[in-house]
Formats: C-alpha cells, structure tokens, sequence
C-alpha cells in the first residue's frame, strides 16, 4: 500500500454489488482499465467492474450486474465541498475522493494498476 483516501461510497454501502442500479460499491480485485478527463466529475478512473464472478453473482439473482464503475472526484460545479464529501455515501456505487485527490491518483497509477476494494 503506498496511500491511502477517505472515500465516499455508494448511496447502499453495506455489501458487495449484487446487480445494477443497487448503489453499492463492488468489493474484490479489479483493474483501472480506462482513464476519463472528460467526465461529469472533474477526472474519473473507469475500473473493470463487472469481472466474471460478479456477473455470474448477478445472473444468479436474475439481474444485469450493472457498470461503469469509476474513482472519481466531485461533480462539476461542486468541487468546494472538499473533505465534507466524505460525510454521506452519494455515489451511485462508485468511489469519490476530493479533486485534489484524483489529480494526484490519476498522476500516479497507469491504466492497468491493480486496485482492491475492501469493506
């Protein structure tokens, strides 16, 4: 581990993702596979959620697994709300920290960096 971000969650932030639309956060191992300057957020990371065991977790339930799950920074427009972001879990399953912080993350990892999402 090299650092670590207080983060703000998806709006359901107990358990894993199940299937789309249920606002949780995947948990596991996933890649940073994409990188997204021009997001409604001021930068976005696109990381490989659905991997295969969450999309067969999600047909079992008989429900699409859902995507485009990002690290991402404050929408746009919003940036003034700093650290305070961390108070209420209000992504839509994805991870946000502060502008600053993605600035520094999308610095530092190359598409393909292994991230693990931890409970």
């Amino acid at each position: 581990m090299l650092k670590t971000y207080k983060i703000a969650l998806g709006g359901n932030p107990i358990g894993p993702k199940e299937r789309q639309g249920d606002n949780k956060t995947p948990e596991g191992t996933y890649v940073i596979d994409s990188k997204n300057k021009d997001s409604r957020h001021h930068l976005s990371l696109h990381i490989s959620y659905p991997n295969e065991k969450d999309k067969q977790r999600a047909k079992e339930l008989g429900f699409p697994p859902g995507g485009d799950i990002m690290i991402h920074g404050i929408k746009k427009g919003f940036s003034r709300v700093g650290d305070f972001h961390t108070e209420v879990d209000w992504t839509k399953g994805c991870i946000a920290v502060t502008d600053e912080e993605i600035e520094e993350i999308e610095r530092l990892v190359p598409n393909g960096t292994i991230v693990e999402i931890r409970p």
